[in-house]
């Protein structure tokens, strides 16, 4: 009989210090010395007019806001203006954080891991899928997630199913070595399901405490990518017929809205349960953020803040809005 399965009740990943504090402030210096720093700059001035709103709307559309998530956010905080006959502009700028953090908070109770969906019982591991367009960083995030799970001390399997890249498949294998996570790979072009399949039978056998499955991402031939990921989900749900626990979409912050038609194309085909958002510090646009979790409803769990394996650090929204604007 396999020895019995430790799960920690709350995750180091979550777990918020001042070093991920300071990664956060450092990946979104960008976003905040840009446009929201000239957001920012709006509240300075005696009075806000129509001339400032027209300003603050185009400013947030700028920063990849998106055009219905800027009117939803404005409109909010207009009426809260309006109603409570607010003139300084300061406490109209505490508004407007609040708003863009109700924002971040949408979807947040989405997913059995992260969530508030109920969690995985002890009984089995906890199986996280990974998806996402390749040259998002999405298998890079993998081994930084198996990082976060094995600091806390957990068991963890990686399932390498993306076979349709070889460097895909060696790339897991050398951080499996750094992060000590066991990697479950074929040969490139196997069948990704028989992968996924092997990977919860090692898991089990094992005692493992976390599964996580990276897959291809392949968008510009959608129907192989549905095909597969349906496969996929299918030889999960044989195994666990309530899994996955969490799937995780992993976005490249500096392709803008082009995150966001990715987002919709990948949602079409898998229920996306968490966000995670790489190269943030790559953009001056940062407000994407709030576009996704606003129109898809899809909360952000995590955010990539480097390239080295401890470099992905917990969502949190509050921290999140007053890093974009500090300073």
């Amino acid at each position: 009989m396999p020895p019995p399965r430790r799960r920690s009740p709350l995750l180091r990943i979550f777990k918020r210090t001042k070093e991920t504090d300071q990664k956060t402030e450092q990946a979104l210096e960008r976003t905040r010395k840009g446009w929201f720093s000239n957001i920012s700059g709006l509240f300075s001035r005696e009075k806000l007019d129509d001339e400032v709103w027209d300003e603050l709307e185009e400013l947030l559309i700028g920063a990849d806001t998106g055009v219905s998530t800027t009117q939803k956010v404005l409109g909010e905080l207009q009426l809260r203006v309006e109603k409570d006959r607010i003139a300084d502009p300061q406490q109209v700028q505490a508004l407007l954080k609040q708003e863009l953090v109700a924002v971040l908070q949408n979807g947040t109770e989405k997913g059995r891991i992260w969530g508030e969906e109920g969690p995985p019982p002890d009984s089995r591991p906890a199986i996280i899928l990974v998806v996402g367009v390749n040259g998002t960083g999405k298998t890079t995030s993998v081994a930084k997630l198996a990082q976060a799970y094995r600091e806390d001390g957990e068991k963890v399997v990686v399932a390498a199913a993306d076979t349709f890249r070889a460097a895909a498949i060696e790339q897991l294998k050398s951080w499996g070595e750094v992060v000590g996570a066991d990697v479950v790979a074929h040969k490139q072009g196997a069948d990704p399901g028989a992968v996924v399949f092997d990977a919860l039978t090692a898991a089990e056998s094992r005692s493992a405490d976390v599964v996580i499955i990276d897959t291809a991402g392949r968008l510009h031939t959608k129907f192989n990518l549905m095909e597969e990921l349906g496969k996929i989900r299918r030889v999960i749900e044989r195994k666990v017929p309530e899994g996955p626990d969490e799937v995780m979409l992993v976005l490249d912050a500096t392709t803008g809205q082009n995150a966001m038609v990715q987002a919709k194309a990948f949602s079409e085909v898998v229920p996306i349960t968490a966000l995670c958002l790489t190269k943030l510090d790559g953009t001056s646009k940062g407000g994407i953020v709030f576009a996704v979790a606003d129109q898809l409803g899809i909360p952000v769990r995590f955010i990539g803040t480097g390239e080295q394996p401890e470099d992905l650090t917990p969502f949190d929204a509050e921290e999140f809005v007053e890093a974009l604007f500090a300073g």
